[in-house]
């Protein structure tokens, strides 16, 4: 699953393939928002863990998992 996270004050995005569901990834960003928990704690599919202070979410989107192209030509 990609996703993509906003941080307030900082020039980039923090871009995660996740191995996560998108309703984990959900619910994992209301529970911060929520209170429930200061930190938005991810995994990638590497077993790293992305952790983010809850109240410097700017936004979070959730996407489709990313395809890999194989080759060189363009695929019609």
């Amino acid at each position: 699953m990609e996703v993509k996270i906003g941080v307030q004050h900082a020039p980039r995005e923090i871009n995660i393939e996740s191995s996560q569901s998108a309703e984990e990834v959900e619910k994992a960003v209301a529970d911060a928002l929520s209170g429930a928990s200061k930190l938005l704690s991810l995994t990638d599919e590497h077993g790293r863990k992305v952790l983010v202070p809850a109240d410097r979410l700017a936004y979070v989107e959730i996407g489709e998992p990313a395809t890999r192209k194989v080759g060189f030509g363009a695929a019609l």
